[in-house]
């Protein structure tokens, strides 16, 4: 895997933001901002899951409105970490916290699957109840906590770049 990264590494996009004193910090700053949004609108979704706000608001509207503001800000995300990877592949591969920060957004997505594929189908029963049933709740417990393990992760790929 590391020679196909070293290519990846090795491309003129890359080096751009490698070695630009301004490219990678404006990369940086967008992907934290978009990453922002993502927890924050997540955020809200997941404490009304929980029944711990906007207890009066139908869920499926709820979702109507943050979910598409979610998957943009998601896909900012995406693109802006995959620029930033690019500017040291081979080394952020083998970052302990890069590397679980990856396996914790696979869980989100694994969590997002499980409540689109199974839990929501019973959302038309409890989409006016001030707390939805335990799997739902669940599913908005687990998702709060994996998206603070990105976050802490992702804190913590920069500091220790050169320490792993």
């Amino acid at each position: 895997m590391d020679p196909l990264l070293q290519q990846l590494y090795d491309t003129p996009l890359a080096a751009a933001i490698r070695e630009s004193g301004t490219l990678f910090p404006w990369i940086e700053s967008v992907h934290v901002l978009a990453i922002v949004t993502v927890v924050g609108t997540i955020t809200v979704w997941d404490l009304r899951l929980l029944g711990l706000a906007w207890r009066r608001r139908a869920i499926g509207q709820l979702r109507r409105e943050v979910v598409p503001i979610t998957w943009i800000a998601f896909v900012i995300s995406a693109i802006t970490g995959l620029l930033l990877f690019s500017s040291n592949a081979v080394k952020y591969s083998h970052n302990t916290f890069f590397l679980a920060k990856m396996a914790l957004l696979v869980l989100a997505l694994v969590n997002v699957l499980i409540f689109d594929v199974i839990t929501a189908k019973g959302m038309a029963r409890w989409n006016d109840a001030p707390r939805p049933p335990a799997p739902a709740a669940l599913s908005g417990a687990v998702s709060l906590a994996v998206w603070v393990a990105v976050i802490v992760c992702g804190r913590w790929i920069g500091f220790t770049m050169s320490v792993f």
